[in-house]
């Protein structure tokens, strides 16, 4: 809550310290709110002879706006700013020489701004009706508009270069700059505090022998931490970047620069948004999906005998669950993306959704994978982290989603089955297993002693402080079960927890080699009996004897 009341607070001054920064800038220069931050429309592009209005610029100011074709506002603009330009710097450079701009206009003619500087006259541009309806005003009124712009302009450029103003303005970057580095190494060391905190929450340490509820609310506070950790991050890059685009739209020199940066990083910071903005939703949609599960495992599923089985199959959910949310918002981003940068999403829609019909007709396979998949999921048919059996394959389950199964075998292979092909599937480890043991007796050895000798061992190893939490139930001792080559074969069967019955297994045999070693019972070897006997036929001979074939 404390680290939640930091980053509200942090965001809000955040917020706070760009309005105030960049609030002083737009009133300085009206050019950032002239930039046309609208992205151009890529598929959609207008005539050339449509009429659109751009803004003549001064030391980065918008002074006025002029209004003309698209094909021929380039050309306008560019020699109104060049002419703008050249009478501005003997207008600078000349202390003693006045300004005067005035509308000159002759019998029938559109009206034109001319500027005078002393005894130097320029003829900046000619007022056209264009110009007149961007402002809704007469030709006239709108020449006179212009020229009460343009003198104001001029005079307050001359004003900024002065020293007083440039000594004013140095101060206040001067504390620009100690405010953002102050607020910079605050956000730092909140961030680095934060970090170090949710690094105690990650997730691939926590301790498989926590509550799977625990596990889940570890895993809710991590996204939530992970999501604070970026903003913070995020906070301090705008800090750094709006507190530096203000110290440079302070002097008149640099401010150009300010707004070419501006310019160049509009369809990058675009992105950026988008991109943060998904990743943000993305996260809380993890947090959420936590919460709920952790929800779902206090109250529904868990059970002292399940409570392994409902681990597995919860986070089988919450990862299935995680990886759909994942891919629906980078698809939701990716389409206000390319809004954000001016593609028209409508007939990309439209085609998608005509794509997505041929896909669906061509993909049948990926639609039964995912249906199997979804079924599979459903029925809790088996989870990340059972042991399976599927065909003539078999291992643990690392990977699963709507597509695929992934195994683990036993030599360490991956192996990867598409779901659709998931038709007879074995489950060795849902909710309990089985060690089933064959042992062998030799034919000459007490049956009955035997017999005694494997179930106590069995009782004493079920009741073992080690072994207890293991086993679920009494074992069972069956019985004589099969007359083998290597001797009698006795059955016992010993409930264990899944995924358990291989150690107790393989410490039962242990455990009862030890005992039939020091009770005198020996573990037979693989043995035959080959019997000889002469009862073939004799071979008669020619004189009438009988001779044996052995001869």
């Amino acid at each position: 809550m404390f680290t939640l009341r930091f980053s509200a607070w942090t965001l809000t001054s955040s917020i706070l310290f760009l309005d105030c920064s960049t609030s002083p800038a737009i009133a300085q220069f009206p050019l950032l709110q002239d930039l046309n931050l609208r992205p151009p429309n890529l598929l959609n592009q207008t005539q050339n002879n449509q009429i659109v209005s751009r803004c003549i610029r001064l030391d980065g100011r918008c002074l006025f706006e002029i209004a003309d074709q698209r094909s021929d506002i380039s050309r306008r603009v560019e020699g109104i700013e060049q002419r703008l330009n050249d009478v501005s710097r003997v207008y600078f450079k000349n202390d003693t020489a006045q300004l005067k701009v005035r509308r000159q206009q002759e019998q029938g003619t559109i009206p034109n701004i001319v500027i005078q500087i002393g005894n130097r006259q320029v003829r900046l541009m000619s007022v056209t009706d264009q110009d007149a309806d961007l402002e809704g005003v007469s030709i006239d009124d709108r020449a006179d508009q212009l020229v009460e712009q343009l003198e104001q302009g001029l005079i307050q450029a001359k004003n900024e270069r002065q020293p007083q103003f440039l000594a004013h303005q140095g101060a206040m970057a001067t504390g620009t700059g100690v405010a953002i580095l102050v607020i910079s190494l605050t956000i730092y060391s909140w961030e680095r505090r934060l970090k170090r905190s949710k690094d105690l929450l990650v997730p691939s340490k926590a301790s498989p022998t926590e509550p799977i509820s625990t596990q889940l609310t570890q895993k809710q506070q991590w996204n939530l931490k992970e999501v604070q950790h970026r903003l913070f991050q995020v906070a301090q890059v705008v800090i750094l970047g709006g507190g530096s685009l203000f110290i440079l739209g302070l002097f008149p020199q640099t401010r150009m620069i300010q707004i070419l940066v501006i310019a160049s990083l509009r369809i990058p910071m675009r992105l950026g948004i988008v991109g943060l903005g998904s990743y943000v939703v993305i996260r809380l949609s993890y947090a959420l999906i936590d919460r709920f599960a952790s929800a779902l495992a206090k109250n529904y599923l868990l059970t002292p005998e399940s409570n392994q089985r409902s681990r597995l199959r919860i986070a089988t959910i919450s990862s299935v669950s995680k990886g759909i949310v994942t891919v629906t918002w980078i698809g939701v981003g990716f389409l206000v993306a390319l809004s954000a940068i001016g593609v028209n999403i409508g007939p990309l829609l439209a085609g998608a959704g005509i794509i997505g019909v041929g896909l669906s007709l061509a993909s049948q396979n990926l639609i039964k994978d995912a249906i199997n998949g979804f079924f599979i999921i459903l029925e809790d048919q088996y989870a990340v982290g059972d042991v399976i059996n599927v065909g003539d394959v078999g291992g643990l389950v690392e990977t699963m989603n709507l597509r695929i199964t992934q195994l683990r075998d036993a030599e360490g292979r991956l192996i990867t089955i598409p779901n659709s092909e998931v038709k007879i599937v074995a489950n060795l480890s849902s909710n309990w297993s089985r060690a089933d043991l064959a042992i062998p007796i030799a034919y000459h050895a007490d049956m009955e002693k035997a017999l005694e000798l494997i179930g106590k061992v069995a009782e004493d190893m079920s009741q073992d402080q080690l072994w207890r939490e293991q086993i679920l139930d009494k074992p069972e001792v069956l019985g004589v079960d099969d007359f083998g080559n290597r001797g009698v074969i006795i059955r016992v069967w010993i409930k264990t927890q899944p995924l358990q019955q291989w150690n107790v297994a393989r410490e039962f045999r242990r455990r009862l080699k030890t005992a039939l070693d020091e009770a005198g019972i020996s573990i037979p070897m693989p043995q035959q009996e080959v019997w000889f006997t002469n009862t073939l036929p004799m071979k008669p001979l020619s004189d009438g004897h009988v001779a044996s074939r052995n001869q």
